[in-house]
């Protein structure tokens, strides 16, 4: 895992660029802490930050190579967990390779294959290859988007990284957030391609960008299609496991230690077993987030169903893994330290608040004992495993499902915002634009009634927006401390076949995530077999939402501060004097956002156009 950046101008010389190359790199450092490299041409800069995971000595980068017509160079990050398999096709093919690496995989592969080397890969990738023979750039990102990719097109040529600061530490692009960058924080649409800052896209998934002296040009290479599923129930469950396990024995492969992220879900144990399984004699290691006093003080909830720490014990004690709980205290959690780490980390004002503190903290614990981790991200979205897919209005809506439920870490209402502002937002007309837009995107099957399409699109808007969310939220916080995580239901073979099964299938034993209890219950405790879903929890602890009033008192005292061009100054007010023993939902939410606002802007000091 690393992080990438460079330049192309074709109408400068960027080989006098270097201090602007390197700030653009750096940033990137928490990303690679391992390595720095930097290359230059005439026309094109590249920048690489190492975090080393898979041949530590060799797979520098950039890694280049020298044809007869030119030099073709490649900055990568990510991880190819079919490279073995196709380092041995390509030396059948007469390529000869001088590292061990999957870097050299996908260098390789280009010069065989073209940009078609990305439709060969299995893997979480975003690379960017500067091919000398035809003065282009070529800029790759994998089919699902686990590892983000920002571009930036400029005058005469683009600007690109794995964040956005990388971009922004070059001086020609323009900290600038539009209403329509605003509009796609606070709306929740998660439209693909679309970004908070103006000017910046995202390459999006399964995309091959190319920017030449003609201009930039877009080419999807893989999409979610509408298939006949043919197997029986038998057969399906079989292929599931299967390909579960060949995902989690691949994304096990790392020259440095591993471990899972264990929440006693059954998504989380899973990969748990099946990594088990494959260690044999070495123990697989687990860590699982709790809060002090947590077990004491929890009340059950529509979002928050069972507190974790209980099944996670059964799951280590089943598996015998090395386990480790790292507990939390909400002091930690309302550090405005940790706040602006989470800030700086996504470089966007819109979180889930103690839910990304206390993942964050997590993840620098772990990371002092590990360096890579798997994680059971992304198992809801494609089995089906969400409590709001079973609720019949929400089935039925013309809406986002995540937006048509009342529950959770999300703010459809913009609540604290500055009424004017929400006004000229529009947020109910653009979501529904972009909701619109994504369903005309999904094919119906001849085989499919009416219902069986509804729950279709269902599964289509979380696979291809709401997992993009969870997947950058993923990379971003663990990357800041230099934490690969690694998301093994995200195996684009496994979406494709259980995409196409139907909703009866998925619910044939009358509990969400039929299939995959089917395929792996019996490596499993009964206890955690049978969970109900339960989301990664908050805190419950009134000494937190205290912490969020005192700061945004703060906030207050300043009357000048830029935030009140956001937010609703008496609104605010009300919030930070409730003295209630609980905050409600919406106003506690409200508060961290506006915390969140309040604190970006002092961190990135962006121009805001709010003209239109």
């Amino acid at each position: 895992m690393c992080g990438i950046t460079g330049w192309v101008s074709f109408d400068r010389d960027l080989t006098r660029e270097g201090e602007t190359l390197d700030a653009m790199t750096q940033t990137m450092a928490c990303r690679g802490p391992d390595a720095s490299g930097t290359w230059t041409d005439r026309n094109a800069a590249l920048g690489h930050r190492r975090l080393s995971v898979i041949d530590l000595v060799g797979g520098v980068q950039p890694m280049s190579a020298h044809t007869p017509h030119g030099e073709v160079t490649l900055v990568f990050s990510g991880e190819v967990y079919n490279f073995v398999e196709l380092r041995e096709e390509l030396t059948r093919g007469g390529e000869q390779f001088t590292t061990a690496s999957d870097t050299e995989v996908i260098l390789r592969g280009y010069l065989q294959w073209g940009a078609g080397v990305a439709e060969r890969l299995i893997g979480m990738f975003a690379f960017a290859i500067w091919d000398a023979r035809d003065r282009k750039l070529v800029m790759v990102r994998d089919r699902i988007g686990i590892k983000p990719f920002y571009f930036y097109p400029t005058a005469d040529g683009v600007l690109f990284g794995s964040e956005p600061k990388a971009i922004l530490a070059n001086p020609i692009a323009k900290r600038v957030v539009d209403m329509d960058g605003l509009r796609e924080a606070f709306s929740y649409a998660y439209n693909p391609g679309k970004n908070f800052w103006s000017g910046m896209r995202q390459v999006e998934p399964a995309t091959i960008v190319t920017v030449d002296e003609h201009g930039l040009r877009e080419r999807t290479y893989w999409r979610l299609e509408t298939r006949p599923h043919t197997d029986d129930l038998g057969v399906t469950v079989s292929r599931i496991r299967e390909l579960l396990d060949d995902s989690v024995s691949h994304q096990l492969v790392a020259d440095v230690p591993r471990c899972v992220l264990l929440s006693g879900g059954l998504d989380s144990s899973t990969l748990t077993a099946l990594a088990a399984s494959h260690l044999g004699s070495e123990r697989v290691r687990t860590f699982s987030v709790d809060f002090r006093g947590y077990a004491d003080t929890f009340e059950s909830n529509d979002f928050q169903v069972t507190a974790d720490a209980p099944y996670v014990h059964d799951v280590a004690r089943h598996v015998g893994s090395d386990h480790l709980d790292i507990v939390l205290d909400s002091k930690a959690l309302a550090d405005p330290e940790v706040r602006k780490a989470v800030l700086l980390a996504r470089d966007i004002p819109v979180n889930l608040g103690d839910m990304d503190f206390s993942l964050y903290l997590m993840f620098k614990e772990i990371r002092k004992r590990s360096t890579v981790a798997l994680s059971g991200e992304s198992s809801d979205e494609i089995f089906g495993g969400y409590r709001h897919m079973r609720v019949p209005q929400i089935q039925q809506a013309r809406a986002f499902p995540w937006i048509a439920m009342s529950i959770g870490p999300l703010d459809k209402d913009g609540t604290g915002l500055r009424p004017d502002l929400l006004a000229r937002l529009r947020l109910e007309e653009y979501r529904q634009d972009m909701y619109d837009k994504a369903v005309a995107e999904v094919e119906r099957s001849d085989s499919d009634d009416d219902f069986e399409h509804r729950m279709r699109i269902m599964l289509y808007l979380h696979l291809t927006r709401f997992i993009r969310n969870l997947l950058d939220r993923k990379d971003r916080l663990s990357m800041a401390v230099g934490l690969e995580v690694r998301v093994p239901f995200c195996d684009h073979r496994l979406i494709e076949y259980v995409y196409n099964t139907s909703w009866a299938m998925k619910n044939y034993d009358g509990k969400e995530k039929s299939l995959l209890r089917g395929a792996v219950k019996d490596m499993l405790p009964k206890s955690v077999a049978w969970r109900a879903k339960s989301a990664y929890p908050s805190t419950q602890d009134p000494y937190y939402t205290r912490e969020l009033q005192e700061q945004g008192r703060e906030v207050l005292s300043d009357p000048n501060h830029a935030v009140f061009e956001l937010v609703d100054r008496n609104w605010l007010a009300g919030a930070v004097g409730d003295d209630s023993a609980v905050l409600e939902r919406l106003t506690r939410l409200g508060l961290e956002r506006t915390l969140d606002l309040a604190m970006w802007l002092d961190l990135y000091r962006p121009d805001l156009d709010l003209a239109r």
